[in-house]
């Protein structure tokens, strides 16, 4: 059982990296206050601090989660930077194989950064040292794949990637928002990886790569054959091959291939004639990483290794060479080294010292990113820079070949992944300017029948530092939980069991959708308990039977009521209207003792009472309890519907009790001015005469007898033939010749009387 709400809600996208260009990849989502960050990469065609991404344009101490896809440099190589030397304090999460090879992949890294840092200058542009590596080692968490974390509300789920071993994509959820990440992903089968999935979860926001643009790839099998011809064309004329490869992820793949090559071609290349040289010390500590996950790989693999009894990963035709010291260059032989942008490293130092001969071969076979060697390698220059003396040039004769085995998508996979995630709006990353720009072209296009309607599909590719900002119609939806779902099933059970069955009632069913409701759309009245866990965008509908079960961590707050007003009238006529109310009435305090006595009596009051502070304390109808001090009326009760209604009594009391005719009639015969009973009795009545003189002038005449005391006082009123006589001590009209000045004569003494009343 769900109820949904609406609501406008804004998600933000904010690139660091890695937007219209390839490298340092580093993504920023923001949602509901939740704050998620894609990857933490470097750009291999730059060097220090500025090989980062702009960190410094965002507020890394807001992030909540780190999500790092895969361990390739690109998009890891900066996460102990991030979690060292920043302001960062959130999590981070990446698959059990990431981690175990980003270890030794990073110190890799560290080493070869701080190779010819000689100067001062030069070790503070050093990223991060070991120290800081193995520090933000520990803080890294891992995650299955197909398992959901949920992190303060923010839930996210891995999904293989293919692209490398370890590589995930990540469906982020927060708040009813789903945004797919794809980071580097591959939808093609190889001979260890599983290709990407679909997550079966709808996505409204898809972040994917556009490594290759609208190219398209050879087929597997063409490109196998093409590398496999080259290289043994290459070494049958006695020449040597260079494949420059990152240290791991295709480069295994690569080996798995000629491994069965060189098997199935003994005669001519096995035995030690033709060697194989995986020149990579980090590779070798890094196998035994394939060597353990490999049921994280695809069905294949885990067959042979099954069926074989033997590890794939356990090659039989590829040696590891630790260093060129150790290697003697005595004829043809196939060299995979890295790193594969041949920015430096062995693969730097085999290219210089190859590429003069023209039976050489430089074979390409990852992706390359502009600015590197290895992009300018394949313009086949004339000569190539030194690395250890730029001034000096290498003449370049060697043979230049590309035969792409880089695990990313061309277009064609690209757009049928997307189609099936069918997300209205994409996010380009992970490309050049020129081949994203494209994808984007063929992307609207595409979809361009969608256009105008709800399913318009939305495609973005912003560059870094540009936010995209994304309006959603969020849904809240509060889940009954408990026993208002079993209340609720059977109420519909019921309703269908009315409804439904034999064909003779269903012309009155007939009847009641032309004319009024149908049975499912009958309204059930569901009740209960709305709990809100704004922190975890939860909204769960209970019973309050259920609410102890369902939310333990919920605790119970009283809250106190407090009124205070001024009150102008005596204590004992408070008392007195209270006690006609209520009938439950309890003295605390009373310090003038009224409560002891039903009579009203103000003139039993003392002087000497008047200047000192009279207390009373009453509870009434056993919560509300009222204090009046000082003229000074302070109400005070628990929070509950009943309390609630007769404090609302009281105060309403307090408000009018000096006005109220009860009060004038119980109070009129005294005198709060410390005149007699006589005199002041005479004062009313003088009050009243001046509203009769306003209103009559000189027609009226006030009799006053002095020397009779206790006579009435009488007034006469004359207005031509019309004459009245009013008795002013009784308020009454005694003799009158005209009904309608009688009327107008009463009226007056009514004012007069509720006038002059409240002042005695």
């Amino acid at each position: 059982m769900e109820q949904e709400q609406v609501a406008k809600t804004s998600f933000r996208f904010f690139g660091l990296g890695g937007s219209n260009e390839v490298g340092r990849s580093c993504h920023i989502l923001q949602y509901k206050g939740k704050t998620v960050m894609l990857d933490a990469g470097v750009h291999p065609a730059h060097q220090g601090l500025a090989s980062l991404p702009f960190y410094d344009e965002f507020d890394l101490s807001t992030v909540d989660i780190l999500l790092i896809s895969h361990f390739h440099l690109d998009h890891a190589a900066s996460l102990p930077y991030v979690m060292q030397r920043t302001n960062f304090h959130g999590r981070v999460f990446m698959t059990h194989p990431t981690k175990a090879i980003y270890r030794w992949l990073l110190s890799d890294f560290v080493k070869v950064t701080n190779i010819g840092s000689t100067s001062p200058l030069d070790k503070d542009e050093n990223l991060y040292s070991d120290e800081d590596l193995a520090e933000s080692f520990d803080r890294i968490e891992t995650i299955d794949y197909h398992s959901t974390m949920d992190v303060n509300g923010i839930k996210f789920t891995a999904f293989h990637a293919g692209h490398v071993l370890g590589a995930a994509m990540f469906q982020i959820e927060i708040a009813g928002l789903r945004v797919l990440f794809t980071g580097d992903y591959s939808r093609e089968v190889d001979r260890h990886l599983n290709s990407a999935e679909v997550p079966p979860l709808p996505s409204d926001v898809l972040i994917v790569e556009s490594t290759f643009g609208t190219a398209t790839h050879e087929p597997r099998v063409n490109r196998e054959r093409k590398l496999t011809q080259l290289i043994h064309s290459t070494v049958m004329r006695g020449g040597r091959v260079l494949l420059p490869v990152f240290a791991l992820g295709r480069a295994q793949e690569i080996m798995l291939i000629l491994d069965e090559y060189w098997s199935q071609h003994a005669n001519e290349l096995a035995n030690g004639q033709v060697p194989i040289f995986y020149a990579s010390n980090l590779a070798r500590k890094c196998m035994s990483v394939f060597q353990t996950y490999v049921n994280m790989m695809n069905d294949d693999i885990r067959k042979k290794f099954r069926d074989s009894q033997s590890n794939p990963f356990i090659f039989k035709n590829i040696s590891y060479l630790k260093n060129l010291d150790e290697f003697q260059d005595f004829g043809p032989s196939v060299m995979l080294a890295s790193p594969g942008m041949l920015q430096n490293g062995l693969s730097r130092d085999l290219l210089e010292k190859w590429c003069p001969d023209d039976k050489n071969l430089v074979l390409i076979t990852g992706y390359s990113v502009e600015g590197t060697m290895a992009k300018f390698i394949m313009l086949e220059p004339d000569t190539i820079p030194s690395i250890n003396n730029p001034d000096m040039t290498i003449p370049r004769r060697c043979q230049v070949e590309e035969i792409s085995f880089a695990a990313h998508v061309d277009f064609r996979e690209n757009l049928e992944f997307i189609e099936k995630i069918g997300a209205t709006n994409i996010i380009l990353v992970h490309g050049e300017s020129n081949p994203m720009g494209r994808l984007k072209s063929a992307l609207l296009s595409n979809f361009a029948s969608l256009k105008g309607t709800e399913t318009e599909v939305h495609v973005f590719n912003p560059r870094n530092c540009v936010a995209v900002d994304l309006e959603f119609k969020g849904i809240k939806i509060a889940k009954a939980v408990g026993n208002i779902v079993d209340e609720v099933t059977n109420v519909l059970t019921s309703k269908i069991n009315v409804f439904s069955g034999e064909k003779s009632e269903e012309k009155d069913v007939i009847q009641l959708e032309d004319g009024g409701k149908k049975a499912d759309e009958e309204e059930t009245i569901v009740s209960g308990i709305l709990v809100s866990d704004e922190k975890n965008f939860d909204l769960n509908l209970v019973s309050l039977s259920d609410l102890r079960d369902h939310h333990m961590d919920l605790s119970t707050t009283v809250l106190k009521e407090r009124q205070t007003i001024r009150v102008d009238c005596k204590n004992e006529l408070i008392y007195w209207h209270l006690c006609q109310m209520f009938g439950d009435i309890e003295v605390l305090i009373d310090d003038e003792g009224i409560t002891h006595s039903k009579d009203i009596n103000p003139q039993e009051n003392s002087e000497d009472n008047k200047k000192s502070s009279q207390e009373l304390e009453l509870r009434i109808m056993g919560d509300v309890k009222l204090n009046i001090i000082d003229n000074v009326a302070t109400l005070e009760w628990s929070q509950s519907i009943m309390s609630d209604s007769v404090a609302d009594s009281v105060m309403a009391i307090l408000l009018s009790v000096d006005s109220s005719p009860a009060s004038i009639k119980r109070s009129s015969h005294k005198c709060e001015h410390g005149h007699d009973e006589e005199h002041n009795e005479l004062w009313k009545i003088k009050q009243v005469a001046r509203l009769f003189k306003e209103q009559f002038g000189d027609c009226f005449t006030l009799l006053l007898n002095k020397d009779s005391v206790n006579e009435d006082v009488q007034g006469v009123i004359t207005i031509g033939k019309n004459s009245a006589h009013v008795n002013m001590t009784k308020m009454t009209v005694d003799e009158c010749n005209s009904n309608p000045l009688k009327g107008r004569i009463e009226s007056i003494l009514n004012i007069g009387t509720d006038l002059v009343a409240p002042l005695c």
